[in-house]
């Protein structure tokens, strides 16, 4: 039976969800985003979902039946529903839907009808921040249409963060030129949308100040579903102890490629002379085609696996040694969900409200890190002490039930 929702003048808010990325069950952060703020919002509301990710990208019948239970109705945007598994039947599928619609226009086809016939009073754009061409179509379309803008990040402080890392002159300006068009977006539709998210304080911040009406920005938070991480798993098969465990999803010269390097080669010498038994674990999307040139016999590049919980939850330490990105990290979320102890970057524990010392050890510079790493190894008092510390402040502050509060407030504002 679905939550009771949130009645307003005798009747059920009507909320249309749209995102690019959906996924069951999640493989990643950006996964995990969508898959909660869903969760949250169909206890606050009646709610229709329309995926604009394929349904093999969703995760096929098993993803399909998992929100149809969630939700009023789950359905495929028309530029995506029935594309075929095959990536080239689907280009050629995806070509010939153009040459009778763009894309854009068959969707905001697709999402007017919903909002006329189920009589829809809020739209809420999951990953609103790269969605915005479909939002101003809509706004045009639709122009009394309540509309939240939902991110996930400061995207122009994801790109432009990177200049620092980056010595190619052609990708320098490409950046720069992505990063400078991105916060022009960012300008625009804080004061264009009824509400932009934000999922910490600090990226409400940035948008508070662009925002003739900073009360338009609100947080929803990035948050777990706690009672994910509490279900026992068997341990890997042949897996080595102690451990070092990092994961996210990669790419050529992506803020996590670049993490990994430099937790490689400036961290990780440090750590196995001090431990020669130490083994560095790497998971996530394109890991193994992004660091395929590693050849360490005491790293295990494993990329995407079905569940990340068997390694997770017999790590010794978990990392998050990010140069930059933007948003809260997923990272930090789910080893504390699991009680593993973390060793991060100052910017790769942004936006959570944590304590150096207290929840997690922060280290920017490679030889304080690896000591870091080293004294959680070492240690079990202190690893258990920071472990049990950031449990506690997680299922505080992100779980689906804090989100679910922070979704009410939302609804409230909007009035």
């Amino acid at each position: 039976m679905r939550p009771k929702t949130l009645i307003k003048r005798g009747k059920i808010v009507k909320i249309l969800f749209t995102s690019p990325i959906i996924e069951h069950p999640a493989a990643g952060g950006p996964q995990l985003r969508i898959e909660n703020s869903i969760k949250a919002l169909s206890k606050v509301s009646e709610l229709y979902v329309v995926s604009r990710s394929t349904k093999w990208d969703t995760g096929g019948d098993d993803a399909v039946n998992f929100y149809s239970s969630l939700v009023k109705n789950f359905c495929f945007a028309p530029s995506v529903n029935g594309l075929s598994k095959n990536r080239y039947i689907s280009k050629l599928q995806r070509i010939f839907r153009f040459i009778k619609k763009p894309a854009l226009e068959q969707d905001i086809d697709c999402l007017v009808n919903i909002i006329d016939r189920e009589k829809i009073e809020i739209i809420w754009f999951g990953y609103g921040n790269i969605t915005f061409d479909l939002i101003k179509l809509l706004k045009k379309t639709r122009p009394n249409l309540k509309i939240v803008c939902d991110t996930d990040s400061v995207w122009s402080r994801f790109l432009l963060r990177e200049l620092p890392y980056e010595t190619d002159e052609r990708r320098i300006a490409k950046i720069k030129k992505e990063g400078l068009t991105k916060e022009k977006e960012e300008q625009e539709w804080v004061n264009i949308c009824d509400i932009t998210t934000a999922v910490s304080e600090v990226d409400a911040d940035y948008y508070k100040n662009l925002a003739s009406d900073p009360s338009r920005v609100m947080l929803f938070s990035n948050v777990i579903d706690m009672n994910s991480y509490t279900q026992e798993v068997s341990m890997p098969v042949n897996i080595k102890t102690p451990n070092i465990y990092l994961a996210g999803s990669f790419g050529p010269k992506s803020a996590m490629d670049k993490a990994a390097r430099w937790f490689i080669e400036d961290i990780y010498p440090i750590i196995k002379k001090e431990i020669p038994r130490i083994h560095f674990y790497i998971i996530g999307r394109g890991s193994k085609e992004t660091l395929l040139d590693i050849k360490d016999e005491s790293i295990s590049i494993l990329g995407k696996v079905e569940s990340v919980l068997p390694y997770l939850k017999y790590a010794s330490v978990s990392l998050v040694p990010l140069k930059f990105e933007s948003g809260t990290r997923f990272k930090i979320m789910e080893a504390a969900a699991c009680k593993i102890p973390i060793v991060s970057t100052e910017l790769g524990a942004e936006g959570i409200p944590i304590t150096d010392g207290v929840d997690i050890l922060i280290s920017d510079e490679a030889n304080e890190f690896a000591q870091s790493v080293i004294k959680i190894i070492k240690d079990e008092k202190l690893a258990d002490h920071i472990s049990e510390n950031c449990f506690k402040l997680i299922s505080e502050k992100n779980s689906v039930d804090s989100l679910t509060h922070e979704a009410r407030k939302i609804l409230k504002r909007l009035g």
